[in-house]
């Protein structure tokens, strides 16, 4: 039995079982520049490509993990208008009311998942720092810390711009520990079922936070658009959950 049905199995039934019938329908990635990644202790940083990031890194990451998730999707009160609004609201208007039904149809189900997940709930105010403090308990536990920052606003034809107070975690963890945090730049191609892992970006303690920021989050969105480039020609699965027929080719 490998990892990760070991560690299933200490789920409650029904995750598992959810969690089976999910992975039954979505299939393995290859992984690539695995030697990128260290077993412990870093902090990835992906493409959100949808729903496709968040999946890979809950059904197949290759260490363990625990993964930002925003936490409306975590609250079954919050769950249907962040939901509807984050996943279905560029939908075609005369379809958006079906997706408001079924916003709340799926809140309890996606609720208990994404509590029962390897996941951090992820705010926008005081909670913040918890979320930094779970973070730091992850990775002095031997996990990897899994973060998809994209916002609304395009970076370019592969990805949007990054929210960046993630990178925060690294100076926590280095005044707690005096160990510095890798960033490692990770781009899901589902078309073409990979994960690639980048060139790694070390904290630099000596340098004022704000710098840190903005030195990390270029280099990962530099390395992520890199990948995309290098990799043979597809089509780019964006952040916004937005028909097919609008998505760019890689170049």
């Amino acid at each position: 039995m490998d990892k990760r049905k070991r560690k299933n199995n200490k789920k409650p039934f029904l995750y598992r079982c959810i969690f089976g019938t999910v992975a039954a329908f979505y299939k393995k990635r290859e992984i690539v520049n695995a030697d990128n990644l260290p077993p412990s202790n870093a902090i990835v940083v992906g493409n959100h490509a949808q729903a496709h990031g968040p999946l890979f890194a809950e059904l197949y990451f290759p260490t363990k993990k625990s993964v930002w998730c925003v936490g409306q999707i975590m609250s079954i009160k919050e769950f249907p208008s962040y939901a509807y609004k984050d996943f279905w609201s560029l939908k075609p208007k005369c379809v958006r009311w079906f997706y408001k039904i079924v916003s709340f149809v799926i809140a309890p189900i996606c609720t208990y998942v994404f509590k029962k997940a390897d996941t951090i709930g992820v705010y926008r105010d005081s909670r913040l720092m918890g979320t930094f403090k779970k973070s730091v308990n992850a990775l002095n536990n031997g996990k990897n810390v899994v973060i998809f920052p994209e916002e609304r606003m395009p970076y370019n034809e592969i990805i949007n711009e990054f929210q960046d107070k993630f990178v925060d975690v690294a100076k926590l963890y280095y005044s707690l520990t005096k160990q510095k945090v890798s960033f490692v730049p990770m781009y899901h191609a589902p078309s073409l079922k990979t994960v690639t892992f980048g060139e790694p970006i070390s904290y630099q303690p000596d340098l004022p936070i704000e710098e840190q920021r903005k030195v990390i989050v270029e280099h990962i969105k530099s390395e992520i658009t890199r990948i995309a480039k290098e990799l043979p020609p597809h089509k780019v699965t964006p952040y916004e959950n937005v028909s097919k027929k609008h998505y760019q080719l890689s170049k």
